[in-house]
């Protein structure tokens, strides 16, 4: 089992662990398949940009700060594969909606062996090497090496023969950088249904080599090759130019106009980028209760979760000059209501959460408000906007579209 790994829930630490890391980006292309006790060779940014303690920017602009483009385009794709499958799911959320439906059917369904193959695979006592090291390690830390994800899905897939919706369940649990979209589409790029008939398929060899020698499963323990999963095909959502929220956001609100802020854990760095210059009359930065069991977060996704809302709750006070409301409440949409009557605000304005659980959060509220007759305006980072309408489409012809951009 690797090193446990600290993630302090803070953009100090997220900073500090950029800073850490960069001296070592320019290795980053011929180290990064390794697996090794704590992954120091890997930048482990991932936790701090799914929340965005770190703006993808932040980390692409310190690379290139330091390395010619070609020493780090490795490194610097991979920050844009997050970016990538965010705006894939944005387009395609019939992905999301059904995963979300197919977990607690599937989960009800098991009975018998495969309920206990199942239960073996979370606990990590299924005897295959490697693979319950990384099940444990998950539980452990919130975190595992990409390389070690991919063996580890491929493995409940064709070898355990489990549902590939209940081992992205598993993952969604436990990581800390748990995104909807990353790993979501990630296990059904393993299963074959991302890009169609192409599976991973995870190998003894290949395992023993990047683990140098720490994990070696038996070759006969693993499935020698994939399965066909079929589905019906995703529908696709209008064109992004059909969206006015993809094009220049309009300012917060007119001249005078009291305006607050919705503060939510899927951007907390507010005090960098879109809204900095905006002027704030109050934030409110409530944590809703039932969103852990809505989402399937265990506890320490939850904790952690909440705790780095704190930590964006305090920069974003001390930046608008605003004591920031909200504590823990049972019903977020009620909340930012009684909020907005009670600061006398006009309009709320946030960052629109992707698609996944604060989005269906911020919908509600939307809502709420809206029969309140206080208008809730959605923003987009100028990184969302120009970059997700390209990801309609597989990875690669986005990457180029982000190359001639230059």
């Amino acid at each position: 089992m690797s090193h446990l790994i600290a993630f302090e829930p803070t953009r100090t630490a997220a900073q500090a662990r950029l800073a850490e890391f960069l001296p070592a980006a320019g290795r980053y292309a011929a180290e990064r398949n390794f697996v090794r006790p704590g992954n120091d060779h890997v930048a482990r940014l991932s936790p701090w940009l799914q929340k965005r303690l770190l703006l993808e920017s932040e980390v692409v602009a310190a690379a290139l700060a330091q390395w010619t483009f070609p020493a780090v385009e490795k490194f610097v794709q991979e920050v844009y594969w997050r970016t990538y499958w965010k705006g894939w799911l944005e387009q395609r959320p019939a992905a999301w909606t059904r995963w979300t439906e197919a977990v607690p059917r599937l989960r009800d369904g098991l009975r018998g062996e495969r309920r206990s193959a199942w239960e073996a695979a979370c606990a990590g006592r299924t005897g295959i090497a490697g693979f319950d090291d990384w099940a444990r390690e998950l539980v452990a830390t919130g975190y595992l090496h990409n390389h070690a994800r991919m063996w580890f899905a491929s493995i409940w897939i064709f070898t355990l023969r489990l549902p590939w919706e209940l081992g992205a369940a598993f993952f969604f649990e436990h990581l800390l950088d748990g995104d909807a979209a990353s790993n979501t589409l990630s296990w059904r790029w393993v299963a074959g249904l991302q890009t169609a008939g192409k599976t991973y398929v995870a190998r003894a060899d290949n395992i023993a080599h990047y683990t140098e020698g720490r994990c070696a499963p038996a070759a006969g323990q693993l499935a020698p090759a994939a399965f066909a999963i079929t589905e019906e095909p995703l529908p696709k959502v209008a064109a992004w130019t059909e969206d006015g929220l993809w094009s220049a956001a309009a300012a917060a609100g007119g001249a005078g106009e009291r305006v607050g802020l919705w503060l939510h854990a899927e951007d907390l760095a507010v005090e960098v980028g879109e809204l900095a210059g905006e002027k704030m009359a109050s934030v409110n930065a409530a944590w809703p209760t039932g969103i852990a069991g809505r989402a399937g977060w265990g506890e320490s996704v939850a904790d952690w979760t909440r705790a780095a809302l704190g930590d964006g709750a305090t920069r974003a006070g001390a930046h608008f000059g605003v004591v920031v409301m909200g504590g823990a409440t049972d019903d977020l949409a009620a909340e930012l209501v009684e909020w907005a009557k009670t600061q006398g605000l006009r309009r709320v304005v946030a960052y629109r959460p992707c698609i996944g659980p604060w989005l269906d959060e911020g919908l509600a509220a939307e809502r709420a408000l809206g029969a309140a007759g206080i208008a809730l305006t959605w923003r987009r980072r100028a990184w969302d906007t120009e970059l997700f309408p390209h990801a309609g489409r597989g990875y690669f012809p986005f990457w180029e579209r982000v190359k001639a951009a230059g």
